[in-house]
């Protein structure tokens, strides 16, 4: 049973075997197809043994056989398609030959010495395959190698001009590259493209390639020390940015632990402009220096959220406290009695100052119905003025001593500092002005 090699080697090898027996003119004019090498690995029992102790046999062309190794390893089938797959491998190396003289790439005396080098090898090739075969077929490179060394002669001047023409070109490029070129990543692989392309532009004299080398390389040398200044004068920046964002973040860590919520949020913003402003510094440097920063931040505005959900729950429980307090001031009568009523609301009033702030959506609500009470008794306290007061512009006077004594008051508390000290003062006093304005009223409406 036969083995059926399928690599790409074997399959371009199978399509040789089927070549016309003419074909279209190649690169060196040879229009003759090459003789057909059959794969060995297909069939290696065809071309060769391998006898019992071991020792690996070829059938040369005159049909007599030839040893050409020793296989102890396994099975006597595995050593024949080791020896099989090299010679196949000679047979890849011959029709890569004829491919690159075909395509017209390659030097054609390489060319010539490698074929002319494995044909006069095959005699002593440790491999097994049809020795016949391949031998004619590395003739046949050999001819078209031959050919295509002749046809280059003739075009050796030209290229050479060519060749030349293109360098030149390159030159000229360079030099604008390193007199002009500010982009440098850019810039930087243009020259490494055109050393790349360089390399690959033959035939050009030795005399005029030192030239136009010598051209190029103080081209390259200028724009490396255009860019070596460039990057000299980044790393300096670079440098003054890391000693920056250093004392942003200290500043940014000594802060975690402020309770200063509104301000210290504030100078969280503005450090985070002033690192934008700060430049970039180091990658290294600056992605270490940027995460203690991030740390720094989210070590703060961790603190404050879970302050502000303590407060907001407070918040809610001091809303709940006022909602009792309402619900004793809303059954107030001061229709029925007055005076209780005032004393009473003026209790509540204390109560509702010392259980402190609600959550912001309930201020007004809350505040509204408190102030609707107080409206309430004040508006039975103005109708009882009204009906009973004799001595109305005594109560005028008095009542606007009073709004100006707790002004002063407000104004005195809120001078030092005070601010809620000053905030009840004003109440007190806006209380007594509405108390002054009704008895302004009551006293002209008389």
């Amino acid at each position: 049973m036969t083995h059926q090699d399928t690599t790409p080697d074997a399959a371009a090898a199978n399509a040789a075997t089927t070549d016309s027996a003419t074909g279209p003119a190649t690169a060196d004019g040879s229009t003759t197809a090459a003789p057909a090498v059959p794969p060995a690995s297909q069939n290696p029992a065809r071309w060769g043994r391998v006898d019992e102790d071991g020792t690996v046999y070829v059938t040369t062309p005159d049909g007599g056989e030839r040893a050409v190794g020793s296989w102890q390893a396994g099975e006597a089938a595995e050593g024949l398609a080791l020896y099989a797959r090299k010679f196949d491998d000679l047979r890849t190396e011959a029709e890569l030959l004829e491919k690159r003289l075909s395509s017209g790439s390659g030097d054609p005396k390489q060319a010539l010495s490698s074929a002319e080098h494995l044909r006069d090898g095959l005699a002593e090739a440790a491999v097994v395959g049809d020795l016949a075969a391949l031998g004619a077929r590395l003739d046949h490179v050999v001819g078209r190698a031959k050919t295509a060394v002749d046809n280059a002669k003739v075009e050796k001047d030209r290229a050479r001009a060519d060749a030349v023409a293109r360098k030149e070109a390159l030159v000229t490029e360079a030099e604008e590259i390193a007199a002009e070129a500010t982009h440098w990543k850019t810039a930087g692989d243009r020259l490494r493209a055109i050393l790349d392309e360089w390399k690959t532009v033959r035939g050009v004299d030795r005399k005029t390639d030192e030239q136009l080398w010598r051209r190029f390389s103080k081209a390259r040398d200028a724009f490396s020390r255009r860019r070596g200044s460039h990057f000299a004068e980044l790393d300096r920046q670079r440098a003054a940015a890391k000693t920056r964002k250093q004392e942003l973040v200290e500043e940014a860590e000594g802060l975690t632990g402020s309770t200063n919520w509104a301000d210290t949020a504030n100078r969280y913003k503005q450090l985070m402009a002033e690192w934008k402003a700060a430049g970039r510094a180091p990658k290294d440097s600056d992605d270490a220096l940027w995460q203690r920063f991030r740390t720094a931040q989210d070590t703060f505005f961790s603190r404050r959220s879970e302050a502000f959900s303590e407060r907001d729950a407070e918040f809610a429980e001091n809303a709940k406290l006022k909602e009792e307090l309402l619900a004793e001031a809303e059954r107030l009568d001061p229709a029925a009695d007055l005076q209780g009523a005032q004393q009473a609301l003026q209790r509540i009033q204390g109560r509702w100052d010392e259980i402190g702030k609600v959550p912001r959506e309930r201020m007004r609500e809350l505040e509204g119905r408190l102030r609707a009470v107080a409206d309430s008794v004040r508006d039975a306290a103005d109708a009882r003025w009204r009906r009973t007061d004799p001595e109305a512009q005594a109560r005028v006077d008095q009542f606007r001593e009073r709004v100006e004594q707790f002004q002063a008051q407000a104004d005195k508390a809120r001078a030092g500092g005070d601010e809620r000290r000053a905030k009840k003062a004003e109440e007190q006093a806006q209380q007594w002005r509405e108390w002054l304005a009704a008895a302004e009223q009551a006293l002209a409406s008389r």
